[in-house]
């Protein structure tokens, strides 16, 4: 008798089930099992159990579990694919149940969706409890074209109504199978299966019943068990192994499946392409040279090859909406920025001619592959042209993909320890022991921490919890929305991949990217970029204030001002070129041209970053530049001879070997892998073709060491010169319209205290003017006011969204308010409460109305009275209150805003301090090496233990002039640990060490400063 195993929940049904196919499927080969069916609530993970079943010789059989509605009443269904039909209508049936809110089935609709799919009747499932009787089934029966009945008998153990079962089936001539659900593997691991469950619910372990542990015998049992299980009734078993052996259902990777773009009626996709790139081209550049004419000719022959010209006619039909609707979008992202085409239809914003960047390394016409044009959107905005997309092509032929949570080392650590009951303690403790790095795995951990070892082995509960977490650990937890993929289809996705309900009302595919992509769908990302939604805000601020728009492509590239930014290092806010090391490097190159700027950026990186210095050498003169051979000048001279891109990789090739630009990107692929057979083979096929083209054979040799040297260095040229063009438009931005820069720059901030107090004091070192919010003048982020920057409501804790638009709209009735009587009779009593009076009290928003605000403190419960009888009640007078002492109102500030706007309080200590102040210097300007004082504020303190358990501590100090790292080692923590308290006033003395260009004091004295001002 064969063996077949009929009821396989995997661990990709979210905790459902818990086995692990790269753990089952061998097992299951190893005793001989001969087909394996999968029956998860929802089509997750199929694809994957058909690989991976078919690696292993083992039949796989598409089947689902379904919830199905009887007499007002839910059963469960194991529902199998008989065929390729059958398997399409498992897709809808799915699909079907997933956009429901109920993700019940109606019986009906088994008609339509269960047509070449045999339905199994689980009669002896508690869910039939109340329906095991001829017209139940009858009703199954009715809307099935095959069904038979399923009895279980978990561990052997027999249903009690399995008599009465077995003669209703024989009455209506229905085939008895024998059932039995696996939702782990082995029946020890129905104690991780519990956890699992605990995990799924947000239970603990001790809060589960008896009932809930029905599944107790759900593991995958071995032939002799299920042998014994049904010694009775063998006949059963091989009903089950035939009726499974017969379903036969081939999942294989579909060819593309292009969507076909809607073009005028007298045109066709191509004639309709090349008018728009004729026209785009010459609105872009004007007179259209011959060099342009042949390499469009060129790209868009290439492009009706491949069969991709809706493809890009898709892509520039919603580009073009974004650009009417002013909806931000990238100069380019990636390999795409290498085609003209793409340039031509404003689809990126890089010349590709004048740049020099090559055409195959996007679309190479010798290696066919699904093109992929990822774009960029101003992420506050990007699900409008998603919408607009999913209008165009229809809602069932556009959708989203999913992307799956997983229980990582560190999650399954926090979720199992939650489920155990553990302290919040005992799991700070573990998160603590467990390595932060990607891809770390429990046993990873086991092996190198001797605390967690020994924590472990300190109680045998903690083993337990040890034993479950590992063996749930890279399980799918939960599904959400992948951040950019989007899926066109040219037929109904649910024809070709299962769906789910998705947000905004576009559906989710069920099925993951790579899986979804294998189907051969068009896979499109749209990308949200935090840094084009900060252009975006520039540009829409500058246009309410001044009336222009700006169009960032209108920027020059070589204006003085922006460069001066740039070999300053002076890139706060400036995309890509933020970090310390990269500030150094431009002060190192000084770069003076764009070339520059996307050379560093292609430069800084792992690898690359070792030739800094020589490129910076090279560029000032202070090193000859060589080259391998003299023919290498004109591709490398722009780098100064080091290769920097993949695209001069390619044209080596191309000018030393006679290779084709198709063969010179796969040169550089199959070099790039590293793999040594491949690296001899092209070697010797590299250099026989360059001996073939005139190069001396150890001139050949030399050049494809070289070659072999940079490919895994070589970055997309393509890719470094469109993101180098936003990182421009940001500097020139901070360079020319700098309150504009900050203002936005700090609204995209809000809620990180230190970022904005840092962002405030470098705009203020420009002579920017900082006004505190004001409910007459304050928008809700920060604004640009003649000049200055106006705090918004944002900034103020407790003042949400909801009432900035309140106030607004009270605004635009009249803000003519001399009193705040005024004010809070205009807002009304709903929106003018003690707290947010307090609130925008103390943060300075209410001062205008020329009291103190101690005054209006004190006055917060008149006004309120007054906001609720304002018609019937003369305007009150304020209540009298002595002036609050100086620091106490900048504690007020601190308290609402998480920053001291007025003053920081250091400034003040040091205007009251008796001691002579001369030699502090200003945090950014400390030199590495130097001894230095300052007095400052304890921001923030993190204290640890060395490997010899001796404690120290790393401090957070902030003055006036920013935030500075302290280090206390042992014995200067051991000496000052009474002081460490947060927002405690110290001067301390100690030496400056520069790390990637930013200070840290190492700690030799400290004093508290007395506090008695405050």
């Amino acid at each position: 008798m064969a063996l077949v195993y009929p009821q396989i929940i995997t661990g990709a049904d979210l905790l459902r089930g818990i086995n692990k196919l790269n753990y089952v499927a061998p097992l299951l080969k190893r005793r001989g099992a001969t087909v394996a069916a999968v029956v998860n609530s929802k089509m997750y993970g199929v694809p994957s159990f058909y690989k991976v079943m078919k690696k292993y010789g083992i039949q796989p059989v598409i089947g689902l579990s379904v919830m199905v509605e009887i007499e007002e009443k839910s059963a469960l269904l194991y529902v199998y694919a008989k065929n390729e039909e059958g398997y399409r209508n498992l897709l809808k049936m799915s699909s079907a149940i997933s956009i429901t809110e109920s993700e019940l089935l109606p019986l009906q609709w088994l008609d339509a969706y269960g047509a070449n799919c045999i339905v199994v009747c689980p009669v002896t499932d508690k869910s039939w409890e109340e329906l095991q009787t001829d017209e139940t089934l009858k009703a199954v029966i009715n809307h099935s074209q095959h069904a038979v009945v399923g009895i279980a008998r978990p561990g052997g153990v027999q249903h009690t109504e399995e008599h009465m079962i077995e003669e209703l089936a024989a009455s209506m001539s229905l085939q008895v199978i024998a059932v039995y659900e696996s939702r782990f593997t082995n029946s020890e691991d129905f104690f991780a299966y519990e956890v699992a469950q605990a995990i799924r619910s947000g239970e603990k372990l001790s809060e589960r019943t008896d009932q809930q542990k029905e599944y107790k015998d759900a593991y995958l049992p071995e032939e002799k068990e299920l042998a014994t299980w049904f010694s009775n009734r063998p006949l059963w078993l091989e009903n089950s192994a035939s009726l499974l052996s017969a379903c036969t259902v081939e999942i294989q990777n579909e060819d593309f499946l292009m969507p076909k773009f809607p073009v005028p009626q007298e045109e066709s996709a191509l004639s309709y392409l090349e008018k728009k790139c004729a026209e785009g081209l010459m609105k872009r550049i004007g007179t259209i040279e011959q060099g342009y004419k042949e390499r469009l000719a060129y790209e868009i022959a290439v492009i009706h090859e491949m069969d991709f010209t809706d493809y890009f006619l898709i892509v520039e039909d919603f580009m073009r909406f974004a650009a009417d609707n002013h909806i931000l979008t990238g100069p380019g992202r990636g390999s795409s920025a290498g085609s003209l085409v793409a340039f031509a239809l404003s689809i990126t914003d890089v010349d590709p001619i004048k740049y020099g960047l090559v055409f195959e390394r996007f679309l190479n016409p010798e290696r066919i592959t699904m093109p992929d044009i990822d774009i960029d959107f101003a992420d506050n905005r990007r699900m409008e042209v998603i919408e607009y997309v999913a209008q165009k092509y229809g809602k069932m032929y556009v959708s989203q993909i999913i992307t799956f949570g997983t229980l990582s080392a560190r999650a399954v650590v926090r979720n199992v320890a939650r489920v155990f009951g553990f302290t919040t303690e005992e799991m700070a403790y573990l998160s603590s022991i467990i390595p932060n790095r990607p891809g770390i795995t429990l046993n990873a951990a086991f092996e190198e921490s001797n605390q967690l070892r020994e924590w472990i082995a300190m109680d045998p509960q903690r083993e337990k919890w040890f034993q479950a977490a590992s063996s749930l650990e890279g399980l799918p937890r939960n599904a959400s929305t992948h951040a950019a993929g989007i899926v066109l289809s040219p037929k109904p996705l649910v024809e070709i991949v299962p769906l789910q309900a998705g947000g905004d009302e576009i559906y989710l595919t069920q099925w993951p990217m790579g899986d979804v992509e294998d189907q051969g769908l068009l896979k499109m990302d749209f990308l949200g970029l935090r840094n084009l939604t900060l252009l975006d805000r520039i540009r829409s601020m500058i246009h309410y204030d001044k009336g222009i728009l700006i169009n960032f492509g209108q920027f020059p590239l070589d204006d003085e001002k922006t460069y001066t930014l740039f070999k300053n290092g002076d890139t706060t806010g400036v995309f890509q070129f933020e970090s310390d090391g990269m500030r150094e490097t431009l002060k190192l190159i000084c770069p003076n041209r764009f070339e520059d700027l996307f050379a560093i950026n292609a430069l800084y990186r792992p690898g690359p970053m070792d030739n800094i210095p020589m490129y910076s050498r090279r560029k000032h003169g202070k090193e000859k530049i060589t080259y391998l051979d003299p023919s290498l000048e004109p591709i490398l001279a722009e780098t100064y001879g080091v290769i920097v891109y993949q695209e001069q990789i390619m044209q080596i090739a191309v000018k030393f070997a006679g290779y084709t630009m198709g063969e010179a990107d796969l040169l550089r692929r199959a070099i790039s892998k590293k793999n040594r057979e491949v690296l001899n083979q092209e070697g010797a096929k590299f250099t026989q073709r360059a001996i073939a083209n005139g190069i001396p054979e150890q001139s050949a040799v030399s050049i494809y060491e070289l070659i072999v040297k940079f490919a895994d260095y070589g970055f997309p040229k393509s890719h470094a010169v469109a993101y180098s063009l936003i990182s421009y438009q940001l500097a020139f931005l901070k360079a020319h319209e700098p309150a504009y820069f900050y203002a936005a720059l700090l609204s995209s901030t809000t809620g990180n205290n230190n970022k904005i107090v840092e962002l405030i004091r470098e705009a203020e070192s420009r002579g920017i003017i900082f006004l505190p919010p004001s409910v007459k003048r304050s928008a809700f982020g920060f604004s640009v006011e003649k000049g200055s920057i106006r705090i918004g409501f944002s900034s103020i804790k407790g003042i949400t969204l909801n009432f900035y638009n309140e106030l607004r709209d009270k605004r635009k009735n009249g803000n003519h308010w001399r009193t705040m009587f005024d004010f809070a009779a205009a807002l009304g009593s709903e929106n003018f409460t003690e707290k947010i009076a307090s609130q925008l009290i103390k943060a300075g928003a209410l001062d205008e109305f020329g009291e103190t605000r101690a005054v209006l403190l004190a006055s917060i419960d008149a006004a309120i009275s007054h906001a609720d009888f304002s018609e019937s009640v003369g305007s009150p007078k304020y209540t009298p209150d002595e002036p609050k002492p100086r620091m106490e109102m900048l504690e007020d500030e601190r308290e609402v805003l998480g920053f001291y706007l007025s003053e920081h309080p250091v400034s003040e200590l040091k205007k009251l301090s008796a001691e002579k102040i001369d030699d502090i210097v200003a945090i950014s300007e400390m030199a590495d090496r130097a001894y230095i004082k300052i007095i400052g504020l304890i921001v923030e303190i993190k204290k640890i233990r060395t490997k010899k358990g001796e404690a120290m501590a790393f401090v957070k100090v902030q003055d006036e002039t920013g935030t500075v790292s302290c280090t206390f080692f042992p014995r200067q923590y051991d000496s000052f640990n009474a002081h460490l308290v947060e927002m405690n006033m110290i001067n301390i003395q100690g030496t400056v060490e520069k790390r990637r260009g930013s200070p840290q004091i190492l700690i030799q004295q400290v004093e508290k400063m007395e506090d008695s001002h405050r």
